[in-house]
């Protein structure tokens, strides 16, 4: 997880250790050179990741920044049948790259490109996926997510890992750390951060441990290198109180995967003046009005309304174009939400509006951190992309006849173990 900087822009995880800016290139790279990976990852992360991404041009153009020795690059072009473009400061990783995809008959899909990502001449709008793993921190998440989307086609989608904070209260010994390499987040402020900088939430991956086994293994095993060679001393330091953090908090941290595409949507909670048009959208969306009736119902009710959870999706303009709800209800007796309606103009459907106000309530809801559960009564086919999952298979169900693939839950904390189970009431609007 050692940072490079200064000389590279490899994906070596996220730490930006000033010990390392001052030790030797060649003793940073000595310690990593020839390393399986140069950050926490797997293929099996980087097959989920692209699962994610949803459907691609038959050869997806593939820009992979922070490439490293590419590992991920080498995946994309044999399973994705994709022409990646891969980036890195580090000449050496370059030239192992190349000779990689040579030999496995991918050299005519693998172009790689000696250049610093922050400063990249690449053309606007070249590019399918943009992937970078592991190595945004070396610019920043934010600077990642507003510098390169001028690079993605119409359509076209981010893929990053960062790390985060995986707790609210991390402990002094965890933030210590951190403050003094890199500016941890929480995901909900990753999240924020991206639908600001202008995308929708195609998916979230939480990196499992294995990831940095797979990783911390091999380095660790560099332990023994001569601390005489020149800047060794001070890698070898730092590289071992990284895997002692690891070891000892590595349940407040951890990487987190991030698939968003280029979104046009500008999403934020309804205000007052929104109220007549958050009824036109929903009469608008459903045959009837009851829908459009339901959230003025909802919006009366103080046991079932919560300031800040009522979101909509606009146009440049300020035109609403799409609408979502969450509710308190309850399950089995304890505090819970609801998810509904969802409605989207119909001149709008299909063009990213509703996914964008939803995954946009949601990580608002994340956010406050008091219901740990939600339902959502809906199509089967359309929720799983935010996390949803059958709710019987967490003991959710509810007292009217609906398919059991229709209703829906989700851990709104993916850590939760004790949730709410049992029956679904309803707020008293939906006469249920």
């Amino acid at each position: 997880m050692s940072d490079s900087n200064s000389d590279s822009n490899s994906d070596n995880s996220c730490v930006n250790d000033a010990s390392i800016e001052a030790a030797s290139y060649e003793a940073f790279f000595a310690l990593h050179r020839g390393l399986p990976r140069q950050g926490p990852g797997s293929d099996a992360t980087t097959r989920h990741l692209l699962s994610l991404v949803g459907p691609l041009p038959e050869r997806p153009r593939v820009l992979d920044l922070g490439c490293g020795p590419g590992r991920a690059a080498l995946l994309l072009a044999a399973e994705a049948g994709a022409e990646v473009t891969a980036v890195d400061l580090h000449r050496p990783f370059l030239d192992e790259l190349d000779a990689a995809a040579a030999a496995r008959g991918l050299g005519d899909r693998v172009t790689t490109v000696q250049a610093d990502m922050g400063e990249l001449p690449l053309p606007d709008g070249a590019y399918d996926m943009v992937w970078a793993e592991s190595s945004a921190y070396s610019i920043g998440f934010d600077t990642a997510l507003r510098s390169w989307r001028r690079l993605l086609a119409p359509g076209g989608a981010l893929v990053l890992t960062e790390c985060e904070w995986t707790t609210d209260a991390p402990s002094r010994e965890a933030r210590a750390f951190w403050d003094r390499h890199y500016a941890l987040r929480t995901g909900a402020a990753n999240r924020w951060a991206a639908a600001a900088a202008g995308y929708s939430v195609l998916g979230v991956h939480h990196q499992p441990e294995s990831d940095w086994d797979a990783y911390y293994g091999p380095l660790g095993e560099r332990a023994d290198a001569d601390p005489r060679e020149p800047g060794m001393a001070e890698a070898l330091a730092a590289t071992r109180e990284e895997i002692r953090m690891r070891a000892e908090h590595g349940g407040e941290y951890g990487y987190t995967g991030y698939v968003l595409k280029d979104s046009r949507w500008r999403v934020r909670p309804e205000t007052a003046a929104d109220v007549a048009a958050v009824h036109a959208v929903n009469a608008a969306a459903f045959p009837t009005e009851d829908e459009a009736r339901l959230v003025d119902a909802l919006r009366a009710d103080p046991d079932a309304w919560i300031d800040g959870l009522s979101y909509v999706a606009e146009e440049p303009d300020g035109r609403i174009a799409a609408y979502a709800l969450l509710t308190r209800c309850r399950v089995g007796g304890r505090a819970a939400l609801c998810l509904a309606p969802v409605a989207t103009e119909p001149e709008f459907q299909g063009q990213g509006a509703g996914s964008a106000v939803i995954a946009a309530v949601l990580d608002a809801a994340r956010a406050r951190g008091e219901e740990r559960l939600v339902v959502v009564l809906g199509h089967p086919g359309y929720y799983p992309r935010f996390g949803f999952s059958r709710a019987s298979d967490l003991g959710v169900r509810v007292a009217f006849d609906v398919p059991d693939e229709a209703l829906m839950a989700l851990a709104l904390d993916a850590s939760e173990r004790e949730l709410p189970s049992g029956t679904v009431a309803y707020p008293a609007a939906f006469g249920v």
